[in-house]
């Protein structure tokens, strides 16, 4: 048996080739499934099966698509309520996979129906997790439904116990969350493999022998989570068609200027720096790297449309990103000139700085504004800053200060979303591109008292 894992690193996520050298099952795959079709031409091998561990909740699945385009049985749970046709499973049934043994464990928690898979090849064995048992911790249980959590954090605990029960201590680990996911919850490790004996000892969800005491702990350290996640699971179910990943025609300056006028969102993917110095007025900022797909999709508008702005090579890694997450075909004007794009449309900037710069040119009158998550700020923050976490931004303009903005975040990606966010509102904004870390040896006065509530 061999494993070959498939990183997506913009969402925190794993997908898994599983062979015996001629044919292969893929757990879990992503929306762009020619990373999994090129790892099986690589390592010649046939896809004959496709399994998910459950309706993923932060992503689009590749599964249906890459199953029908290899003629391949798509296993899926009996008991989840999709609209497509598909290989039922059920917990305890096994499938052969060439010289391969697979058999599904019912591991409800992160959702009702999940599954994980336990692959055995001769006696050795490979455990598919999903969202359940994760390095450290587990899939977060709070997904599905405000009064569904706590008995689902029940049933976590529960499940990660049965699935160690029925594999070896020896079983190599390959959960799909757990790497950044917002889907994982608790103590994450960050380790990139493991073992179930390893888990035995290190995991919270299997050495707290209070279950109560584990369900009180994961359900209070669940922290915010992307928006976009409320459409990734009824597209999952209705069986999302290809991925289209092409650039489109680039967008001329005349159309590019109409939708600038018109008030459209124009997402410019430059680094938040060059964005900051030199940017078409009522463009965006949202800089391309590993985060970017996860803040566009929990802060824009959901369905409304949207235009890319940036280098042809970044234009087309976006596209790749975004949909994965369901935002189809984006328009695109590939330049980096924000000028050139659109000559006759105005250019704007704002000033950027590092903590020494807030120290010495910030006014008493001015606000700084915190765009990190309420537990972020919640541990810790600059001494009066106004917390308006990036995620809800667009939703609560209406309770930004008047005034002068400095605004920052932990690293300054966020706050560079944010400053050009409210910059488009009309707002006179300072981006303070410095790691929040930095704050108080810079002389930054901080606040570490539990803030009140509301």
């Amino acid at each position: 048996m061999d494993v070959i894992v498939i990183e997506t690193p913009q969402l925190g996520d794993r997908s898994y080739l599983v062979h015996d050298g001629s044919v292969a099952l893929v757990i879990d795959p992503q929306r762009d499934t020619d990373r999994v079709e090129a790892a099986a031409r690589e390592a010649g091998v046939v896809i004959t099966h496709v399994a998910e561990t459950h309706v993923h909740n932060d992503y689009i699945t590749g599964g249906l698509e890459l199953a029908k385009a290899h003629g391949a049985q798509y296993l899926v749970n009996a008991a989840d309520p999709v609209t497509f046709d598909r290989q039922p499973i059920t917990d305890g049934q096994t499938v052969r996979v060439g010289s391969l043994t697979v058999r599904a464990v019912a591991t409800p928690g992160h959702t009702h129906t999940h599954l994980s898979f336990i692959v055995d090849d001769g006696g050795r064995q490979a455990v598919f997790s999903g969202g359940s048992l994760l390095y450290g911790s587990v899939g977060r249980t709070d997904l599905v439904a405000a009064e569904d959590t706590v008995g689902l954090t029940h049933d976590q605990y529960a499940s990660v116990r049965r699935l160690v029960a029925q594999a070896g201590h020896d079983a190599a680990l390959f959960p799909t969350h757990g790497f950044g996911s917002f889907c994982s919850s608790g103590p994450a490790s960050g380790a990139g493999s493991s073992t179930i004996g390893e888990q035995l000892t290190a995991n919270h969800a299997l050495t707290d022998p209070d279950e109560e005491h584990f369900v009180r702990e994961l359900i209070a350290n669940l922290t915010a989570y992307p928006s976009y996640y409320a459409h990734m699971g009824v597209a999952n179910a209705q069986g999302p068609g290809p991925a289209v990943l092409a650039v489109a025609e680039s967008l001329d300056a005349a159309e590019l200027a109409r939708r600038l006028h018109d008030g459209e969102w124009v997402v410019d993917l430059r680094h938040r720096v060059a964005f900051a110095s030199n940017h078409l007025q009522g463009s965006v900022s949202f800089e391309y790297g590993n985060s970017f797909s996860t803040y566009l999709g929990w802060v824009m508008p959901w369905g409304e449309k949207l235009t890319l702005v940036g280098s042809h090579g970044d234009v087309e890694h976006a596209i790749r990103d975004l949909t994965r997450i369901g935002i189809e075909s984006p328009d695109a004007a590939v330049g980096t000139d924000p000028h050139a794009l659109a000559p006759e449309s105005a250019l704007a900037s704002y000033p950027r700085v590092g903590w020494d710069e807030v120290l010495a040119g910030r006014a008493g009158a001015d606000t700084v504004l915190d765009v990190r998550r309420a537990d972020e700020y919640a541990k810790s923050r600059v001494a009066g800053a106004v917390n308006v976490p990036l995620h809800e931004l667009l939703l609560r303009l209406t309770d930004i200060p008047a005034g002068k903005l400095w605004i920052h975040c932990a690293s300054g990606y966020r706050a560079g979303i944010a400053a050009s966010l409210l910059q488009r509102a009309g707002k006179d904004v300072v981006l303070i591109d410095a790691r929040y870390r930095d704050a108080e040896a810079a002389g930054i006065r901080m606040d570490t008292s539990r803030p009140l509530p509301g």
